[in-house]
């Protein structure tokens, strides 16, 4: 309440500022919570209708008590709904396979070069086009399904901002009826000590 207040007085009453400042407070929050310990948090399931897709996603947050928080589920349904609707193969940029990224940089940089286009000009194309590569198949990178403005990211820093608790997508597997296999995607996560953990099973 004291941070709306707050954002609102910093924005002379205006009232789309002060969201706006409130939205980059979350990230800064965001930002400084990033390096604390998740290990709570959550399972959960969405069926897209017809029975079609399925998802399992498990997002995990600091505490319990965060985990059982209506605001934290809303946030774990959500995440697991773009996921069905949206098919991401990884979870972050840092988990695309070294091949993946050579592969992908390989196709085009080809692309590039056979449009006729000077070396400097085609890398770049090519860092423009690993970015939108990026945000194709990386959860986090992905606008969010109900709001295109922003990222899933955007969307996990401003819960963490309204929580006050890190929170991080662990791992996720997406089904599809008639696919011969499945979308299955788990990122590292770092310890209190700012160690890495080991990747998930």
């Amino acid at each position: 309440m004291m941070d709306c207040k707050q954002a609102l007085s910093e924005a002379k009453g205006d009232l789309e500022q002060a969201v706006v400042l409130l939205r980059k407070k979350g990230v800064s929050v965001a930002a400084k919570k990033a390096t604390r310990a998740t290990s709570e948090g959550s399972v959960a399931s969405y069926i897209h209708a017809g029975g079609k897709i399925g998802v399992l996603v498990e997002v995990n947050c600091e505490s319990d008590f965060v985990a059982r928080t209506e605001d934290f589920k809303e946030l774990v349904h959500d995440i697991a709904m773009h996921i069905a609707a949206s098919d991401p193969r990884y979870v972050r940029k840092e988990d695309v396979t070294a091949e993946a990224y050579a592969r992908e940089k390989d196709i085009f940089l080809a692309q590039a070069v056979a449009s006729g286009k000077p070396p400097h000009i085609a890398e770049k194309m090519v860092a423009g086009k690993m970015e939108k590569f990026y945000e194709e198949v990386c959860l986090i990178e992905q606008p969010f399904i109900k709001d295109q403005t922003i990222s899933v990211a955007q969307l996990i820093a401003a819960k963490i901002g309204k929580l006050g608790e890190n929170i991080a997508v662990r791992r996720f597997a997406r089904f599809k009826v008639g696919e011969a296999g499945m979308t299955v995607a788990s990122t590292t996560q770092k310890t209190d000590e700012g160690g890495e953990a080991a990747p998930a099973k």
